[in-house]
């Protein structure tokens, strides 16, 4: 096989991976594409598969970091971290939430997210057209559902007015839920949180300016099931959020 034929083949299954995961990095990419890279006729190994995605100015560049959404200045009461000295060894163990923002037209809607500390995968979302509290308590009710009925998971969140205010922090202890909360770095203290925000926003291109919120809708719908169905974490030894979430 000639080299430019193998390269050929290679990019055919890059575009057709990121046809739906648009940012993935260059180590995720080979190992999805590791079992059809070494059924050719000349495999190649990592550093090889690298040169072909230098050569064609497909290696993922680092975007900047996003503005914060977390107003932590209220009267409402704050609670301890209590994730920072728990060890999970499954799913429907520990909740960690945040807020991030989209931009569509001249206006942002707001994305709340809930993620499975365990498997990493979202159990929980909305995208509301406010930061009020509605969109947390959706969210919320969304991951409970899917829970069947576990009792005492952990609730982690950054200390912002949403997850404090009496609305939220009744539904949590209504479901028996233990809150815990950032106490001091908020982004290191809820690094899950803020790395699955980060993931969408650049991977899945929910950083761009959608059309309305009815588009971004959609499109959030379908990164977050793609996230959590296809695409692989180093952390969880490259397998997939949902695949983690089932075998545990």
């Amino acid at each position: 096989m000639r080299v430019d034929q193998r390269d050929k083949q290679i990019l055919y299954h890059i575009h057709r991976i990121r046809s739906k995961m648009p940012r993935i990095g260059g180590k995720k990419l080979y190992r999805l594409m590791y079992k059809d890279v070494q059924k050719m006729d000349r495999p190649l190994g990592r550093d090889k598969f690298f040169d072909i995605l230098r050569k064609h100015n497909l290696l993922v560049k680092r975007r900047k970091r996003y503005e914060k959404t977390t107003n932590s200045y209220h009267r409402f009461h704050t609670y301890k971290n209590k994730l920072k000295t728990r060890v999970l060894t499954g799913p429907d163990q520990a909740y960690v939430s945040d807020i991030t923002y989209i931009r569509t037209g001249l206006k942002f809607v707001y994305l709340f997210l809930i993620t499975d500390a365990y498997s990493r995968k979202i159990v929980g979302w909305d995208l509301s057209a406010h930061l009020g509290i509605e969109g947390g308590i959706k969210s919320l009710t969304m991951a409970l559902r899917q829970s069947k009925g576990k009792r005492g998971i952990i609730h982690h969140s950054d200390r912002g007015i949403q997850y404090c205010c009496k609305e939220y922090v009744r539904l949590m202890k209504k479901y028996h839920m233990e809150i815990s909360m950032t106490e001091e770095n908020h982004c290191y203290e809820n690094a899950i949180a803020e790395r699955i925000n980060g993931i969408l926003k650049d991977e899945f291109l929910l950083g761009e300016n959608w059309s309305d919120i009815g588009q971004a809708k959609k499109v959030v719908r379908e990164a977050i099931d793609t996230y959590n169905s296809l695409r692989p974490h180093m952390s969880l030894e490259f397998c997939t959020p949902n695949e983690i979430h089932r075998a545990a």
